[in-house]
């Protein structure tokens, strides 16, 4: 009888004998961790801070209680020093905000005793508070001028069809003249009328309206464009055309835009009988640099 001995790692069978340098292969010491590892590992761990925190926001350095930071349970500060979020460290070990801290001292003072910023920085405490999305400051800032004003004016503007459409046309239409002309400002023409219909001296609006009393079939007798470049309403509110006016050179203003404007006339076309459209025409001039 011939007996055959020896392993055979291929087949992996039960029965098959294992060397000692094959057990020595399979046992292996569990690998060190890499120093990313390590990091990574520490950041899912909940962080502890201390009861006075040195804060370093956007490169300006604010020290506070932690309590403050916590003071409004849903804004994004009292949920990124909950201990839920690793927060990252300076070389002088202050929390790190990647952040403008330009106005987060009005943010701190309003945390810590509900101190509100003067005129001058609630637009720009707002969009902090916005951005920390701390809404008892918020409600706050928004009864404060210039933001309770600006929220009647959006009211208003609210009444205006198409207006940040014909805003954006006013400043297409003003670039492409510009260009076409490689001038340094562009004019272009724009009406602005309240009433949706021309009137003549002899009509009056009814009463605690802005409205007039006329049938479907003359209403469309009316119905014309004016050669114009943007067309602005009509409304229905008591704010007339000079506020929708200092309106449309506000916003443009606020986007760095140089805008000059004047009433150059009516549009004074013949529509029927002894009706005249007397729709106020103004020229705006855009000046680029």
């Amino acid at each position: 009888m011939v007996v055959v001995t020896g392993q055979n790692k291929a087949t992996g069978r039960p029965g098959d004998a294992m060397s000692s340098s094959d057990a020595e292969d399979d046992f292996q010491e569990p690998a060190t961790p890499t120093a990313t590892q390590a990091e990574h590992s520490l950041a899912l761990l909940p962080q502890q801070f201390p009861e006075v925190v040195p804060l370093n926001v956007g490169g300006m350095h604010f020290t506070t209680r932690l309590s403050t930071l916590r003071r409004y349970e849903d804004t994004m500060l009292s949920a990124m020093f909950s201990g839920r979020h690793y927060i990252p460290t300076d070389t002088e070990g202050r929390y790190f905000i990647d952040r403008d801290g330009t106005f987060f001292g009005d943010v701190l003072n309003f945390l810590r005793s509900g101190d509100l910023p003067p005129r001058e920085r609630v637009r720009s405490v707002y969009k902090e508070a916005q951005y920390y999305s701390i809404g008892p400051l918020l409600d706050s800032l928004e009864d404060l001028q210039p933001l309770k004003g600006e929220k009647v004016r959006q009211a208003f503007l609210g009444l205006m069809p198409y207006y940040k459409e014909h805003l954006e046309r006013i400043v297409e239409i003003a670039k492409l003249r510009a260009m076409q002309r490689k001038a340094r400002f562009a004019k272009l023409k724009v009406c602005v009328f309240k009433e949706e219909m021309p009137i003549t001296p002899y009509e009056c609006p009814l009463f605690n309206s802005l409205r007039f009393e006329r049938n479907e079939g003359e209403t469309k007798l009316f119905e014309h464009h004016c050669e114009v470049d943007v067309s602005f309403g009509p409304w229905e509110a008591v704010a007339d055309v000079y506020d929708l006016l200092h309106c449309i050179v506000t916003d443009l203003s606020s986007r760095g835009i140089t805008v000059d404007h004047q009433c150059i006339g009516v549009c004074d076309k013949h529509l029927i009988n002894h009706y005249y459209c007397k729709r106020p025409i103004y020229e705006f001039k855009i000046t680029w640099w």
